[in-house]
């Protein structure tokens, strides 16, 4: 009688750390994301968590003892019968071995379909005998919806490349003497186009893998990094197309009214978008608000000034805009604080493809002055360099003014 006083206390011990750990299974159950059932041989629920009973439409209470089969996985997603001899969630607890599928769908209770990602995992009981699986799955749409985008983009990229592409093949017959130019061209382009098409493929990457991880913030993040990099990628063919209309003589000025200063800050956001740091400070005094210029010219033109100025100076330095709104032209000024332009150099700014001895590893192509330049000439304006190793560059712009129609 005694030995049995002395092992009541320690079953009601075991009895109450057997409930301490159900308490805390349940507890990571009800808030896991993905969701969780169980099933028993017969392929019926035996559990199930609220997020796999959120994302099917059912309550945990109405799926237990139902078949998870006939419930969500009864058809594939062109709607025809998917039997339970092929289902990979059936054989996990046949043969005993872990099957993990993303590439299906799950059904839910109003009919509707969604793609999903599942393992099956089989159960077993003490002595080794499978006694059913449990099953974890997550909903996939979003990943899958950032493949689609991913997709259209690449292929209007792709198709922008073979225009682009195109044009300047026309050009280039046009023009045999730049043939070494081209080849240096090509291959600029494709060093250029390497890292964001990697930084792409790496977004896409993390999207699929750690999706379920990922904040819907740091989501959107990575698709807005897709955008910037496929926004950087197009602005350099614009550009390169651009300078190929400039040399074949085929770009002619197309002025309309333009508020200046809006242009400007409107431009300097975006730029503030793509690249972040540094930051850019815009300082205008003008006479009139309202100009008569080309935008697509005048874009290039300050967005070639400016991404460079902020490309060779460092994040916590500061870029200076300054504009000058005279009744007949305007003055642009760009300053950086950044590495400057080695003296040697200063003969060579405009050729193509000519880069600065000082550069190092910083990316670029070595297009943005000559498409400066070019355009420059070809509103019949001018531009001056001031640079100091070390201290900075200051680049003057002074365009003259179309008059109104």
């Amino acid at each position: 009688m005694a030995a049995v006083w002395q092992d009541q206390p320690q079953c009601v011990e075991q009895n109450r750390d057997l409930a301490d750990l159900r308490r805390q299974n349940e507890m990571i159950l009800n808030s896991a994301g993905e969701g969780i059932y169980g099933l028993d041989m017969a392929g019926k629920v035996t559990f199930a968590n609220p997020a796999a009973a959120r994302m099917i439409g059912w309550s945990p209470e109405e799926l237990v003892g139902q078949s998870m089969h006939d419930l969500l996985h009864h058809s594939h997603a062109d709607h025809s019968p998917y039997s339970r001899v092929c289902c990979p969630i059936y054989l996990a607890f046949q043969d005993g071995q872990i099957r993990s599928v993303s590439d299906e769908v799950f059904w839910r209770k109003d009919g509707s379909y969604f793609p999903v990602e599942y393992t099956s995992t089989p159960m077993r009981n003490e002595q080794g005998q499978l006694v059913g699986a449990v099953v974890t799955f997550q909903d996939i749409t979003q990943r899958k919806w950032a493949e689609e985008i991913f997709k259209q983009n690449q292929e209007e990229l792709e198709r922008k490349v073979r225009e682009r592409t195109a044009e300047l093949r026309q050009a280039n017959q046009q023009l045999r003497e730049l043939s070494d130019l081209k080849s240096r061209f090509v291959s600029m382009v494709c060093h250029e186009f390497r890292t964001p098409l990697n930084t792409i493929l790496f977004a896409v990457t993390s999207l699929e893998r750690y999706r379920h991880q990922l904040s819907d913030q740091a989501q959107h993040e990575y698709i807005q990094g897709i955008q910037s990099d496929i926004q950087h990628m197009t602005q350099m063919l614009d550009d390169v197309l651009l300078l190929g209309k400039t040399d074949a003589r085929k770009l002619e000025p197309q002025p309309i009214e333009l508020e200046i200063v809006q242009f400007c800050q409107t431009l300097i956001q975006e730029m503030q978008l793509i690249q972040g740091q540094p930051a850019i400070c815009f300082e205008r005094s003008c006479v009139n608000q309202k100009v008569y210029f080309d935008p697509v010219i005048l874009r290039s033109i300050l967005i070639n000034l400016l991404s460079n100025a902020m490309k060779y100076s460092q994040p916590h330095q500061i870029v200076e805009l300054r504009l000058k709104a005279h009744t007949d032209q305007i003055l642009l000024e760009v300053m950086d604080q950044g590495i400057g332009i080695p003296e040697q150099d200063h003969p060579y700014l405009f050729d193509p493809f000519h880069r600065g001895r000082n550069v190092g590893t910083i990316p670029g192509t070595g297009l943005g002055l000559t498409i400066i330049k070019r355009l420059i000439d070809l509103l019949a304006g001018s531009i001056e360099v001031e640079s100091q190793l070390g201290v900075g560059t200051t680049f003057r712009v002074r365009l003259p003014l179309a008059s109104a129609a």
